[in-house]
């Protein structure tokens, strides 16, 4: 009875200790997966190396020209909003973006005077394409001259745009909320300062 016993519980004792070898691999693996954050010096000599490239030169050249300094002064006036992510009055003066441009759904606004792309990524279409279904859906029911309430994180610029490129994560109009983004990280590949960076795109669509 005695044999009996032992050979039912034997087999029990290899499995679990198989298993509890076989997480302790998969943890030991985990801890080596998970890459170390990129600290300041690295990320300093990642964008002196980018500098040295031909796209990297074309950009130093583009920030010093005068289109670079308008975009970069558009950026200024709203640095404090953005900072803060606090309200910033807009003004709707077209509902589609520049030629060219590849940051999904858009428009154009005027926010103190100046000029500027308001973006919210890439558009999923619901099951029925006449109808908008989707997270953007009351904010295609804007129009020309609306006047509504902007928030964002964040604010980009690439060489190929003649305006400074603003993250929309929050839209309201007639004291309603249309749009609010759900938190998420943000897309910039290098950060000059906090909450400005510039769009990496692939290829010539960068300039």
């Amino acid at each position: 009875m005695k044999k009996i016993i032992y050979a039912l519980i034997l087999p029990l004792v290899v499995v679990s200790g198989l298993v509890f070898a076989n997480r302790e691999i998969k943890n030991e693996a985990s801890k080596k997966s998970t890459s170390k954050p990129i600290s300041a010096a690295e990320r300093k000599a990642a964008l002196k190396k980018w500098e040295a490239t031909p796209d990297g030169i074309k950009y130093k050249k583009w920030e010093v020209s005068p289109e670079g300094k308008k975009v970069y002064a558009g950026e200024a006036k709203i640095r404090k909003y953005i900072s803060a992510l606090t309200n910033m009055e807009a003004i709707v003066t077209s509902l589609s973006l520049p030629p060219g441009s590849r940051l999904g759904f858009g428009m154009m606004v005027r926010i103190n005077g100046d000029d500027y792309i308001l973006s919210f990524g890439p558009e999923k279409s619901g099951k029925n394409f006449l109808n908008f279904n989707n997270e953007f859906r009351q904010l295609h029911s804007l129009k020309v001259n609306d006047k509504i309430i902007v928030r964002s994180h964040s604010v980009s610029h690439a060489p190929k745009y003649s305006y400074p490129v603003v993250s929309g994560d929050y839209v309201e109009r007639d004291s309603k909320i249309i749009y609010k983004r759900a938190p998420r990280k943000g897309g910039c590949l290098i950060n000059y300062e906090i909450h400005t960076c510039f769009i990496i795109e692939t290829g010539p669509d960068f300039f």
